[in-house]
């Protein structure tokens, strides 16, 4: 049965309780405005070969220093110089987010080059004894201490062999190193191999679509905005802040519930309205209002079953905000 990347979990949501939400207060994070959305929000760009994923988030600043409505960049993952593909570049606030895309698992297409010839299904095989949870050591040119660490191999496809070149794609856990990868199936089938090229296809949420940007669509978008008065293009382009969360399991909060939450409150059982099916206890959750805004995350102290049976206590134990304390009052009349 093939398997799938975190990201692509399916909510399930089970109703503790019913009630609207306040129009007053809060909006939909696809209503915000392109000021708000600069200030909450992240680019699915295109990183081509050649600068490093922090020259581009650099370069990305420079480009809107014009307009100074974006004070601070961050990107979603390193990817080597040489290296393509998804890199999500969040603004403002959302750099906050980033290391959450971590646990949303990546994917990347990789052509393997072999150092000899091997019969097709010698090279299946092999590639097969790499799925699952794996040992790596990072290869010698690393930005990491070179220490042996486990990581997840969701799926390892073959898309196409000829003669000595391997095309596959790789989804897998993040702090995987692909060219290692393809060095120890090269020992596994005895003739040695190494990475030749390779491009992320997948970071998370992001993905290789029609919301993928080069450098030049951004700088173009920009120009539209600032001299035309064309929102149109810069709107599209921003993703809002709460979609590196659509990995995690959710918890739908009321609308009284939002403010001390921001304020670092723990969740209790009062404040929650639905629930994801199949938490656990122990696992890190997504805190969101009604209305889709993300306010927290925190620690599930007790599985969905319990949390949907219980009247009182704590739930959730709020570990980091990041919705601005004030943004839902204290208390909401219904």
């Amino acid at each position: 049965m093939a398997r799938k990347l975190p990201v692509e979990r399916a909510h399930d949501f089970q109703i503790k309780a019913e009630e609207e939400t306040s129009p007053d207060h809060g909006c939909s994070p696809y209503k915000r405005t392109l000021i708000q959305r600069l200030e909450h929000g992240l680019i699915n760009l295109d990183k081509v070969a050649g600068p490093t994923s922090h020259e581009v988030a650099s370069w990305i600043k420079r480009i809107f220093s014009t307009s100074n409505v974006v004070t601070r960049t961050g990107h979603g993952g390193t990817l080597d110089p040489k290296v393509t593909g998804v890199l999500p570049i969040a603004l403002n606030k959302a750099t906050r987010v980033v290391d959450v895309l971590l646990t949303a698992g990546k994917e990347y297409a990789c052509i393997m080059k072999l150092h000899g010839n091997v019969e097709e299904a010698r090279i299946k095989a092999a590639m097969s004894c790499f799925e699952g949870r794996i040992y790596q050591r990072p290869p010698v040119r690393a930005a990491v201490k070179r220490v042996t660490r486990v990581r997840e191999i969701y799926y390892l496809n073959i898309i196409e062999i000829d003669n000595q070149h391997v095309l596959f794609k790789v989804g897998c856990e993040a702090g995987t190193y692909v060219r290692k990868l393809c060095n120890d199936i090269g020992e596994v089938l005895g003739c040695g191999a190494h990475m030749e090229e390779l491009r992320r296809t997948r970071s998370g949420p992001f993905i290789e679509d029609t919301t993928l940007v080069t450098l030049q669509d951004l700088v173009d978008a920009i120009f539209y905005w600032q001299a035309e008065n064309d929102e149109r293009e810069l709107t599209r382009i921003l993703h809002p802040m709460e979609i590196a969360f659509s990995h995690l399991p959710h918890v739908i909060i009321r609308d009284s519930a939002v403010d001390p939450v921001c304020h670092g409150a723990n969740l209790t059982a009062p404040g929650i309205l639905k629930i994801d099916r199949g938490i656990m206890a122990g696992d890190t959750v997504g805190i969101f209002t009604q209305k889709g805004e993300i306010v927290a995350i925190g620690k599930s102290i007790a599985s969905t079953s319990e949390i949907i049976a219980a009247n009182s206590g704590f739930m959730v134990k709020t570990s980091r905000v990041f919705m601005d304390p004030g943004t839902y009052p204290k208390w909401v009349k219904k």
